[in-house]
């Protein structure tokens, strides 16, 4: 899923990440509250910098929670099996090339051309990456992504992390 984003989603995302938001192709997964939580960002920001964290996760909640799994030692759980199971490498090499065949439909940037983000292909440096990965192109294509997802809590089940403006009826 990915669409153009609109101005109360830039909105909602400055909100979630204290900034402006620089690069934006488009909202790549909403959260069940139906806030932006993953952004499909530009691979060259616009001050010219590479960027190439394609699938950005912007949601503080859904942030927080994968910084949880990595701080329990996730990642090099995750990277010593990449070593030990031929398939689960395979596998993942194979979302390393979908994540950069996804960028490449934005355009290619020489500084980071075969380089996609969170240890692909070899090992696991960043869930953040991962997960958002997984939740903007869905279940199946990056397997360690599907895996940290489904060791996540429903971060958006307490409400959303960006509050509407707009009264509650009878408020």
């Amino acid at each position: 899923m990915s669409d153009q984003p609109t101005e109360a989603d830039l909105d909602a995302v400055a909100a979630q990440l204290g900034r402006v938001p620089r690069g934006v192709a488009a909202v790549a997964h909403r959260c069940g509250c139906g806030k932006p939580d993953v952004l499909k960002t530009e691979p060259r920001l616009p001050d010219g910098t590479p960027f190439p964290t394609t699938f950005y996760a912007t949601c503080p909640k859904l942030t927080g929670a994968i910084s949880t799994l990595e701080s329990l030692g996730v990642m090099k759980e995750m990277s010593d099996r990449l070593a030990d199971d031929p398939a689960l490498a395979a596998a993942y090499s194979a979302a390393h090339d979908d994540y950069l065949a996804r960028r490449y439909e934005l355009g290619r940037v020489a500084e980071i051309d075969g380089i996609s983000a969170g240890g692909m292909p070899s090992r696991v440096k960043c869930l953040h990456v991962l997960v958002g990965h997984a939740l903007a192109v869905g279940p199946g294509v990056n397997p360690l992504g599907d895996e940290a997802l489904a060791m996540l809590d429903d971060w958006w089940a307490t409400g959303s992390c960006v509050p509407d403006d707009e009264p509650e009826a009878g408020e």
